[in-house]
């Protein structure tokens, strides 16, 4: 059994030219013809567990996704529902939170790999941004401007930091952009007081409410 799902910006309608498209494989076993480079890939059992979770990817699928091919005909992630209520939300932001400052260290000790340690450093964010969004508001954010699009609780850095960060994720991950010079790395050195602040603010609110 085999279905293909593509999620994300393409999606959502949010594309910009460095996009890429996010694809989903739901398999019932191992099969070859699907790079786990280009496809997240899952297996009926572990999705359905997922959900019963109310995993923070499961919810982005449910909200976000869209069936590309079936192979029996039918739409498994909408047959599935919405997810259990989220209520992971403190514990997936201390992660997040945990990651971030770990990468923050290793770049204020002088790590050789500064892409990388940036690229983490947005990962952290976004996701910290979504899982907030996710128990916090109405509706839930899980593009790369996820971050800036929390209202009064979004990110306080000033646009150029926060796309230096963005522009490390890309190429960390594909390869491919803009180099990251020295200029682009002072402003967000002098960015991650605030982003830590931001970061622990979000994770207190959480705190708080549970």
């Amino acid at each position: 059994m085999m279905h293909i799902y593509a999620f994300g910006s393409i999606c959502r309608g949010d594309v910009l030219p460095d996009s890429d498209v996010d694809l989903l494989a739901v398999l019932d076993k191992r099969d070859s013809r699907f790079n786990p480079k280009k496809f997240s890939i899952y297996s009926y059992k572990r999705l359905t567990k997922l959900w019963k979770l109310g995993n923070a990817f499961a919810w982005h699928l449910a909200l976000e996704s869209r069936l590309l091919f079936a192979e029996d005909g039918a739409d498994f992630v909408r047959d599935l529902g919405l997810p259990a209520p989220y209520t992971s939300g403190l514990q997936d932001c201390l992660r997040f939170l945990n990651l971030y400052t770990q990468a923050a260290i290793a770049i204020r000790n002088g790590t050789p790999s500064v892409v990388f340690e940036l690229s983490t450093i947005f990962l952290a964010i976004r996701n910290i941004a979504t899982c907030y969004s996710l128990a916090k508001l109405k509706k839930p954010t899980f593009g790369r401007d996820s971050a800036r699009q929390l209202g009064a609780s979004s990110i306080p850095i000033n646009g150029a930091a926060y796309t230096t960060l963005m522009r490390a994720r890309i190429l960390s991950t594909r390869g491919s952009g803009e180099e990251i010079e020295a200029s682009d790395f002072s402003i967000v050195l002098t960015s991650l007081s605030e982003v830590q602040g931001w970061m622990e603010g979000l994770c207190l609110e959480m705190k708080s409410d549970g």
